[in-house]
């Protein structure tokens, strides 16, 4: 289905908390003032000629769930809306956008790079599950620039990139790598999932691709999986990704899209002060005895935080790293045991706060070799920081580190 309805033209003009709330609304007749959901597997057609036509496209009418549904549409519309992208295509989850964004464009002998700082999934996918399709795979060290211009001298079909990295909040320069890959006839495809659409906006910089975890700040409220694929390309939605996606299957759920869409209403309030948040948590850990050293985009102590006030709204996101002081795994266990309000959990972007291990959690399936490769160490923890109370989150990690 289109992902511009009949009043596309007014939402355009619509300020950012207005889109949020208001943008690709699709009532039915009955008027509802909250989003309908549309739980069904089938519709129904007024003839056979209608079915027909369905079928074919000459009418634009909704055929199957798998291929598409209102409410999933009125996530998809909204969030293009956000983003300021043509097309969106809802998945099931953030593995499933990613896999789908390069599977659907890639073929036996096409070439990709990667920075090498990367989620373990998506570092699954470019290592693992490409390779054995014949497709030719490289990474780089994503800050550096000069690695780029060497990896993308040559012809690249798709580029990938994770902006801020997980887990070590590393910034690449959008703008510089999109650049590099069109002269080397390649696609951009940039992960936004930590950045969310409120502080990056990648199509602006020259990415050609964006993919979301919505799972994480878009939904952020830990309550159900998602994914999207958002591009200004139409020859790639069309062509690519719709008969991929149609005939694959991986498709969000009706329920899950309307959570989605209720969740993008606060999503601009809770970016804003999960960042607020962030920063003075980050300020506050480099005080602390327990900590060896903070990775934050918005310190000053960041090798890349003039870059990333320049690409991430002047802000420098949700999510904090820092090394703990000492014997590593064994150390950070006992710190991460001692806290009360913050979670161990692995998921990122929600109103609560929680804290991840990286070496034994989300990228404990990588060697110690590569692990290393992307500057994950031992004593390495992630922090992504919620809405609570900024003092006890403060007392809570003084209990655990202070």
């Amino acid at each position: 289905m289109s992902n511009k309805n009949e009043n596309t033209k007014d939402e355009n003009k619509w300020r950012q908390s207005t889109k949020l709330v208001r943008g690709g609304l699709d009532r039915s007749h009955h008027g509802e003032l909250s989003e309908a959901i549309y739980m069904t597997q089938a519709y129904a057609y007024d003839s056979a000629e209608q079915a027909e036509q369905s079928f074919t496209g000459e009418i634009d009418h909704y055929v199957y769930s798998r291929y598409g549904n209102p409410t999933v549409s009125m996530f998809e519309n909204r969030l293009a809306l956000l983003e300021g992208a043509d097309h969106c295509r809802a998945l099931a989850s953030g593995m499933a956008a990613v896999y789908c964004a390069l599977a659907s464009q890639l073929k036996a002998g096409d070439r990709v790079v990667a920075s090498r700082a990367l989620f373990g999934g998506c570092e699954y996918v470019i290592n693992t599950a490409l390779p054995k399709f014949g497709i030719k795979t490289e990474f780089v060290d994503g800050s550096d620039l000069d690695a780029w211009k060497e990896a993308l001298s040559t012809p690249v079909d798709a580029v990938f990139i994770e902006t801020p990295a997980n887990p070590t909040l590393e910034i690449i320069d959008i703008a510089a790598v999109a650049e590099l890959t069109h002269k080397a006839g390649g696609k951009l495809i940039v992960d936004n999932a930590f950045a969310s659409p409120i502080l990056q906006k990648p199509l602006e910089l020259g990415a050609d691709i964006i993919i979301y975890s919505a799972t994480k700040h878009i939904d952020g409220q830990g309550r159900v999986l998602g994914g999207a694929i958002l591009s200004n390309d139409k020859s790639f939605i069309e062509d690519e990704l719709q008969p991929f996606y149609r005939n694959v299957g991986p498709s969000l759920s009706p329920f899950n899209a309307w959570v989605l869409v209720k969740s993008l209403e606060t999503l601009e309030l809770r970016v804003t002060r999960q960042s607020e948040n962030a920063l003075a948590l980050a300020k506050f850990l480099e005080t602390l005895p327990g900590v060896e050293r903070v990775f934050y985009p918005g310190l000053t102590s960041h090798p890349q935080h003039d870059l990333a006030m320049k690409q991430m709204s002047g802000s420098g996101g949700t999510v904090v790293s820092f090394e703990a002081k000492g014997n590593g795994k064994q150390d950070v266990f006992k710190a991460l045991n001692k806290l009360q309000i913050i979670d161990i959990a692995n998921n990122l972007g929600d109103l609560k706060s929680m804290i991840t291990h990286p070496q034994t959690t989300t990228h404990q399936r990588l060697s110690d070799d590569e692990r290393a490769a992307m500057g994950i160490s031992p004593s390495l923890v992630r922090l992504s920081v919620g809405i609570e109370d900024i003092e006890d989150l403060k007392e809570d990690l003084t209990r655990a580190l202070g």
